[in-house]
Formats: C-alpha cells, sequence, structure tokens
C-alpha cells in the first residue's frame, strides 16, 4: 500500500480545500494521470498521480480543507501482495491514533471540559478561538480525524450568537397567562413575532475561492490598522495619450487600456517612496524593504476577485505590460493561471472604473502596507484660472497600513503620482 499526502505547493501554501476528486476508490491509474484537483487562496491546481496503480481510498472528500502533509489518497500498486478482489491490510506501522474531545463531555465547576486532552487544531484556528472567548474543547469537529478547523470555530460563534435571541424568545413565551374582560386568557408582555419558514432561506457553504477571498480579507482587516486617503486628478492628458497610442497598439496586435499606463506612471512614484512597496515582518518587527515591483492589478472573475500579479513591471514596456495584462486577466478569469503568477505582489492597483464604479475604499491585500484604488474618468466642471471648464477627472483612494506610513506621506505620495498622470509626456523620459 502506498500513500500520498498533500504535497507543497510553493508560495508558502499551508492548506488546500479539495475541489474535485477526478478519480474513485477502486478506479486504476496511470503514472502522471490527473487525480485531484485542489484549490489554495491563490489558484486551481490539478495534481497528477505520483504511481500507477489502483485507488485504495479516498481519505479527505471534495469541499473539505487538507493541511500540508495530510494523508489524500491511498494506493494498491503491482508490489502489494494484497488480493485484488479484497482491500489490501493496513500498514503495520499505522499512525498513532487521533484523540478527539467529545463536544458534549461533562463540565467542570469552572465550566472546562472534565478531559484535559488537547483539542487538535492549526495555530490560526487557536488564535481565532481565543479573539471569540470559545473553549475548542466545547466545538464539534467537521473532520473525520476529529481536528477543529476555522470553519467549525465560526459555526460555532455563531450558533452561540444565534443561541441568545433564542432563548430571549423563549422567555417572552413564558410570559403567564391572565383572564381577560371576557374571560378569555390573554399573554402579558409578549411582543408579536414572525417565524420565516424555511422554505424562503437557502444556505450554501462558504468553499472555494469565495472562501478564500474571506479568509484573506479577515486576515488583511484584523491585522493591518487601516487608513485612507482620498483625492482625485485630472485625466485629460492621460486620456489624450492613449488615443494617440491606441493606433500604433493595435497595428501590433494589443489592446491598449488605461491600465498599463496607470501602472508605468505610479512606478516612479513607488520608486521615491520605497515605503509603498514594502512589508513588515511582524515576527521580527522589521521593514522589509523591496526593490522589485511586483504589481498586484485586482481582477473580477465570474468567482469572485483575484489579484494577478505583473512581475518586474519596472523592467516592462507600456506595450509588454498590456500584453501581459491580456494574458493575466483572461487567465484570473478562467481560473487558469499558475501560483506564480497570482501571488507576490508587492503593491496592488484597484481600477474601480473597471467595475463599473465611480469610487470605492479598497482593502489592503496583505501582507502589502498599501494598495490604490483608482475609480473612472468622468467630465467634470472645474474652476481654473477663474474660468468654469470641463476636464475628465478621476477620484483616487489609497488605503495604508498605518503603523507604517502616516496621512501627511500618504498625501505627497498621491501628489506626486497626481503630478505623473496630470503630466504623462514624462513617459517619454523612462520607455523601458
Amino acid at each position: 500500500m502506498q500513500e500520498f499526502r498533500l504535497p507543497d505547493l510553493g508560495e508558502g501554501m499551508q492548506e488546500a480545500e479539495i475541489r474535485r476528486w477526478l478519480v474513485n476508490p477502486g478506479d486504476t491509474v496511470k503514472l502522471d494521470q490527473p487525480m485531484v484537483e485542489v484549490e489554495t487562496d491563490k489558484a486551481v491546481v490539478e495534481i497528477p498521480s505520483p504511481v500507477a496503480g489502483r485507488i485504495a481510498t479516498i481519505r479527505v472528500e471534495a469541499g473539505q480543507v487538507a493541511k500540508l502533509g495530510e494523508l489524500l489518497v491511498t494506493f494498491e500498486t503491482g508490489s502489494d501482495k494484497a488480493p485484488a478482489n479484497r482491500p489490501a491490510a493496513q500498514p503495520a506501522a499505522a499512525a498513532p491514533p487521533v484523540t478527539t474531545v467529545n463536544s458534549a463531555a461533562p463540565l467542570t465547576n469552572a465550566g472546562q471540559p472534565a478531559s484535559t486532552k488537547r483539542v487538535l487544531a492549526a495555530p490560526a484556528v487557536r488564535k481565532r478561538a481565543f479573539e471569540l472567548d470559545i473553549d475548542l474543547a466545547q466545538v464539534p469537529s467537521s473532520q473525520p480525524n476529529g481536528r477543529v478547523t476555522l470553519d467549525d470555530v465560526l459555526s460555532y460563534a455563531e450558533g452561540l450568537k444565534n443561541a441568545k435571541p433564542v432563548a430571549a424568545s423563549i422567555s417572552e413565551q413564558s410570559e403567564p397567562a391572565l383572564p381577560g374582560a371576557n374571560g378569555q386568557a390573554k399573554t402579558v408582555g409578549r411582543p408579536a413575532t414572525t417565524q420565516v419558514s424555511a422554505a424562503l432561506e437557502e444556505r450554501q457553504p462558504l468553499t472555494g475561492l469565495r472562501r478564500r477571498i474571506a479568509e484573506h480579507m479577515e486576515r488583511s482587516w484584523r491585522t493591518v490598522p487601516h487608513a485612507t486617503a482620498f483625492d482625485e486628478l485630472d485625466g485629460t492628458e492621460l486620456a489624450a495619450l492613449r488615443q494617440a497610442l491606441k493606433p500604433a497598439a493595435e497595428k501590433r496586435g494589443v489592446r491598449l487600456t488605461y491600465m498599463p499606463l496607470l501602472i508605468k506612471l505610479l512606478l516612479p512614484a513607488l520608486k521615491e517612496f520605497p515605503i509603498f512597496n514594502a512589508s513588515l515582518d511582524e515576527e521580527k518587527r522589521e521593514i522589509v524593504y523591496k526593490r522589485f515591483y511586483h504589481i498586484g492589478v485586482a481582477t473580477d472573475s465570474p468567482e469572485g476577485l483575484l489579484v494577478p500579479v505583473l512581475r518586474d513591471a519596472d523592467k516592462l514596456t507600456v506595450l509588454q505590460i498590456a500584453e501581459q495584462l491580456e494574458h493575466l486577466v483572461a487567465g484570473a478569469q478562467k481560473r487558469t493561471l499558475a501560483v506564480h503568477e497570482v501571488a507576490g505582489s508587492t503593491f496592488t492597483l484597484n481600477n474601480v472604473g473597471s467595475f463599473g464604479g465611480s469610487s470605492g475604499t479598497p482593502i489592503i491585500n496583505y501582507p502589502e502596507v498599501a494598495i490604490l484604488g483608482v475609480g473612472r474618468l468622468q467630465e467634470k466642471a472645474v474652476v481654473r484660472d477663474g474660468t468654469i471648464i470641463a476636464r475628465l477627472m478621476m477620484p483616487l483612494a489609497l488605503s495604508f497600513d498605518h503603523r507604517l506610513i502616516d496621512g501627511a506621506l500618504s498625501g505627497r505620495f498621491l501628489a506626486r503620482f497626481k503630478e505623473l498622470v496630470e503630466h504623462p509626456q514624462q513617459l517619454m523620459l523612462d520607455m523601458v
């Protein structure tokens, strides 16, 4: 019997959700035959079979989360002596039995379970349970091995929250009934209640990309003290430059949008204000300045928001940026990007205008320290030298980590970016 465990898929991955199995127990597979599709917080990855043989057991079902190194599947290979018409015996050196804590275990006077056995849970799950003041021993596990997951903790917390209004409702329903004037009993102090039929509700598990987005946003919001600076710039000259460059780009088969120009104009600002391209090593309490520029581009996909990464953007021309962006956006929408194409960004640019929005407040893409949201170009009346004129204006929203960046510095960064965009001819000074 041969075991296969969840391998390291790179980029610091510690767990992955089993999206779907491409084989079933009893199937015969070839070496490198696609076996299972897993989803990390970065990408969907297809894992091939490491051996040729017969699938004996599948240990982690679709929809469940497997940790790095966790057993996924066992194989019967040609070297196994077990007959083909019955399952092979378990290896002699089986893993030690997992001890679980019964969620219904009796409590001591202190409110703790009588058993002192340690509950299986990841450090991040323990931290979240501590933040919610939840005893892990009381949380029912959804995993066959008894491990308590983050979903288990959040579901348990939601149940506790919902239990309070239910208890209050029961209390209200137990109000004494007093005789009315016509001899009929009437209830004192019970408000009118409306019960929602279960048929009018639909519940779906939070899985796949939506679940990863939720976890990532929760971590960003909990970890980073956000602050946001707002401004707007005159994009009239930017629109004129794009219009002038579009025919030349189309002759080369490239569709030129505003994003390649904005990315190219953003880079000088990042180099002049390196803290915006940095990150914070929270364990060592050190600022990590990065001399490479991997720009994340927030992209809408049918399953949710993804951030593909334009690597080494400072070494690319505008046309090269446009070409790579087309590939990244198409791959994000089809979920076909490789792991390195959706990981490792140093700064994120969120074009809210491409989603049809005029403005918005972006959430930092952890572990970055800033994100810039740009809105839709809109014609507005502005005053210049005492005269009202029409100009194309673009709203800006810069969210930043207030541990590393102060409001004054964010204002100077936005001012520099505005200057670059409002005079985009400066691109000619930096052709690379």
